[in-house]
């Protein structure tokens, strides 16, 4: 097997529940939290005979509000479809979706280009593991789904997962959608080929309702290694629709792949056709003053504005209130890069290791995704005074972690908790003269080695002050001092 030979192409299609109080075409309650099932319907969204649909507003607007962020086409006409297939939770029989005439066509998001965004309902939720029957609960059913479909650019897993976390960034900063992946509130789809021929794609399979970044990465990785055991064995790869079991980390056959003439699309003739240019809020030029700065505007100015490291920088990106905490922080030290770069370290590093450690305590185990900054106590003017004993030497390092862990259990300031809990740092050269003359009587050897020319001999001495000031001593002082008697 030659995997080398062989390009894969990948396409996505992901689907994400919207943030509106109501849902798409009735005024039952959107609420993905709700545990009882069955008590946000109507008749609408349960498809009764002769109820009427009513296009949700809120829902429209936020799907325009996405590709204007993402720099697509904001249609002026659009319409409304029926598609229809059978399934027991569509209640209706069909699904109103779009077709020929979506919300928004084309646009980017990093190097992939979309093809079209548009605006459906989603359908209930199925329980098979109740025995020898399943359950449908049509809470979810009616929900506003804005559907994303990039163009088959993609040519890695890597890539594909990179491509999902993106999206749910720019959702979430948009405030369009929550996008939690393992409550299913974005779901990913994978259309995936293989070809020894960049000009030419192979036969299509698409993997179904992945629900995490790593089910997305194991899934293509897996499907793209069967296509070319297929092909070297000289068989055939069957166009259709998969699913995959995150315990066995395989996929297996579902049904055929439709095309779309199979869903009979045709449009809903109750609900009006719509022309986005009539209504004022739709206006691309009113849209545009609600859409805020998005992550990738936030990564270059992160990198203009304070130059920290780009882990640094994708952390901050990722977790807003934390670098709401730092941009705080920031306005203390301005033009001072290295000031900057102590804050981030704190911040990213023990800040965020402290928060980790309360919600493993907890049980919520490794937090990647939000961490809960709600409950931080730290404010930036205290963070920033923190920086500063640090940069003045007045603390030492191990002190400032001591210090912040106070903070973030407690509040505080820091300069109050570092002299009550004696963690200032001694810099009065005559007291630590007379240390330091002890420490070199006790090490004639070691004094020897230094003035061999070891550097490794003057750490330890240095070390025996910090070990015989408790690790009060500034450790910069004491090596200053060990030189000017060492000669």
């Amino acid at each position: 097997m030659k995997e080398s030979e062989y390009i894969p192409t990948i396409g996505l299609e992901i689907h994400a529940e919207l943030k509106t109080e109501t849902k798409m075409f009735c005024n039952s309650k959107n609420d993905p939290e709700e545990k009882e099932p069955n008590v946000n319907v109507c008749p609408v969204c349960m498809g009764h005979p002769g109820t009427l649909p009513s296009v949700n507003k809120e829902a429209v607007k936020h799907v325009l509000k996405v590709g204007l962020a993402l720099g697509g086409e904001l249609a002026d006409f659009t319409e409304f479809d029926r598609k229809n297939y059978f399934y027991p939770d569509i209640p209706k029989g069909y699904q109103i979706s779009q077709y020929k005439f979506p919300l928004v066509k084309g646009g980017k998001l990093g190097s992939v280009a979309l093809t079209r965004i548009h605006l459906e309902e989603d359908t209930a939720k199925s329980t098979h593991d109740t025995g020898d029957y399943s359950l449908v609960d049509f809470n979810r059913a009616g929900v506003p789904l804005m559907e994303l479909v990039t163009e088959p650019v993609i040519h890695s897993a890597e890539e594909a997962a990179a491509f999902g976390r993106e999206l749910q960034l720019a959702l979430r900063y948009l405030g369009v959608a929550y996008a939690n992946m393992e409550k299913g509130e974005m779901r990913v789809e994978a259309n995936i080929s293989i070809s020894k021929d960049p000009k030419k794609f192979g036969t299509k399979v698409e993997v179904k309702n992945l629900n995490s970044f790593r089910s997305v990465e194991k899934a293509i990785v897996y499907e793209v290694k069967r296509h070319i055991d297929l092909l070297e064995k000289g068989e055939a790869i069957t166009q259709e629709t998969r699913g995959f079991d995150e315990t066995k980390g395989t996929t297996f056959s579902q049904r055929s792949k439709e095309d779309s003439h199979d869903y009979r699309y045709f449009p809903d003739p109750d609900i009006p056709k719509l022309y986005l240019s009539e209504i004022p809020e739709f206006r691309p030029e009113v849209l545009r003053k609600e859409i805020p700065e998005m992550p990738w505007q936030k990564r270059a100015r992160y990198e203009k504005d304070f130059g920290v490291k780009s882990s640094d920088t994708e952390l901050f990106v990722r977790q807003k209130k934390l670098a709401d905490l730092f941009e705080g922080i920031a306005v203390s030290f301005k033009d001072d890069g290295a000031a900057l770069q102590i804050a981030s370290n704190y911040l990213t590093s023990d800040l965020v290791g402290l928060l980790k450690a309360r919600n493993d305590l907890k049980g919520k185990g490794d937090v990647r995704e939000e961490l809960d900054f709600d409950t931080i106590k730290i404010l930036p003017n205290d963070f920033a005074e923190l920086v500063k004993l640090i940069r003045a030497g007045d603390i030492s390092s191990r002190g400032a972690k001591d210090i912040l862990k106070v903070m973030f259990e407690e509040g505080g300031e820091p300069k109050v908790i570092a002299k009550e809990r004696d963690l200032i740092q001694k810099s009065d050269t005559g007291a630590l003269e007379v240390i330091v003359k002890k420490i070199i009587a006790n090490n004639e050897k070691v004094v020897v080695d230094y003035k061999a020319g070891k550097a490794a001999a003057l750490q330890f001495l240095i070390g025996q002050g910090m070990k015989e000031t408790k690790g009060s001593a500034n450790p910069e002082v004491l090596r200053t001092i060990f030189k000017e008697i060492l000669g």
